[in-house]
């Protein structure tokens, strides 16, 4: 079984990220080959597609949501995400275990002895064909049950349904209240009756591989996958990594040369790339994990190198960058020249633009 090493396991996951070099591909083809794009919160999917489609604009994607073709949801690992329709409808029923185990270990004190299955249909009766928001859904479910915390009845109900955040959520820079829709109502058809997760896992593999069994788990959040994958063995090619674990892939998929050039790239906050792996050791280290929970990745021959964010203040947008280690000059170069075109395309509305550099301890 021949070995990748990391470097090889990391230009093959660019390649597959769409990160070796902008694609020209329309953006509902771009969501639906990364399976999703993490969207906790509204403006990182804008910056996800931006690094990886040639010429990507804001309205492109504000399009799709307000086309329904892409929706904003509760999914992977009981995260928001954005997700084409599609495949919203396709695999959104994998995850109902999964939800209301989250829901339990998370509001288990605050819905104590209320049935869940009333709480759902309480709730599906207030959301209707129409919409709320997440506050006036937790003041109606609260008129209900006197007493108990708004807030924990409306997310219980987020986790217990299969519920939509249509826009204005998730659109470029918007902030407030979280509006809610029943899915089946908001697409007009209803969820898959026999959705796979072998289906799932090929998926996962096309836009992550290779992968082992536990970084299918931890991109998913779904458990049973050792038994789910072995009826795809036959139809898998195995490898290993340095560390002898087997690793799963596509037969035909891309597996470039470990000394492909890969260009710097200003990731998306909580992008999936980092994050979708239980061992993240292909582009990130240990010691940079955690800031990767909280903080934007820059990445610089393709790994992480450091963090940013933009900031604003009045007119000036300044995007502040945090190295774990010093650039070489060529280095510190390529990132600001991929920095200038991040500003013109994040802060285009603010009339000066700057870059700064300092250590990530500063």
């Amino acid at each position: 079984m021949e070995t990748l090493t990391r470097r090889a396991l990391n230009r093959a996951t660019l390649e597959r990220q769409l990160l070796l070099r902008r694609v020209d591909r329309p953006p509902l083809k771009v969501i639906e080959h990364l399976v999703g794009l993490q969207g906790q919160d509204p403006d990182p999917p804008y910056f996800g597609l931006w690094s990886r489609i040639e010429g990507f604009r804001i309205e492109d994607l504000t399009r799709l949501l307000h086309d329904r073709r892409v929706v904003r949801a509760m999914m992977f690992r009981g995260t928001q995400h954005l997700l084409t329709a599609d495949d919203y409808v396709r695999f959104r029923p994998l995850f109902d275990r999964l939800l209301a185990t989250l829901q339990k270990g998370t509001f288990r004190r605050q819905t104590e002895g209320i049935d869940l299955a009333e709480l759902a249909r309480a709730a599906r009766e207030i959301i209707g064909t129409g919409t709320v928001t997440r506050p006036e859904l937790g003041r109606a479910l609260a008129e209900r049950w006197p007493g108990r915390d708004r807030v924990a009845l409306a997310r219980s109900a987020q986790h217990l349904l299969p519920v939509l955040h249509p826009p204005p959520d998730g659109l470029w820079r918007r902030r407030g209240a979280t509006p809610f829709a029943l899915a089946e109502h908001w697409l007009g058809r209803p969820l898959s009756t026999k959705p796979s997760v072998q289906d799932l896992i090929r998926r996962y593999l096309a836009a992550f591989g290779p992968a082992t069994v536990s970084d299918v788990r931890a991109w998913s959040g779904l458990t049973g996958l050792k038994e789910a994958i072995e009826p795809l063995r036959p139809k898998l090619r195995t490898f290993r990594d340095e560390n002898g674990r087997e690793l799963f892939d596509l037969p035909d998929a891309p597996r470039p040369d470990p000394d492909t050039p890969a260009p710097v790239r200003f990731l998306a906050a909580l992008d999936n790339v980092v994050l979708a792996y239980h061992d993240r050791s292909r582009i990130v280290t240990e010691e940079q994990r955690t800031y990767a929970w909280i903080d934007a990745t820059l990445t610089v021959d393709g790994f992480v190198r450091g963090l940013w964010a933009v900031k604003r203040d009045k007119q000036t947008a300044t995007l502040d960058i945090r190295l774990f280690e010093p650039l070489s000059a060529e280095e510190e170069a390529a990132v600001v020249a991929e920095g200038e075109r991040l500003l013109r395309f994040g802060a285009a509305d603010c009339e000066a633009h700057d870059i700064r550099f300092r250590p990530v301890e500063e």
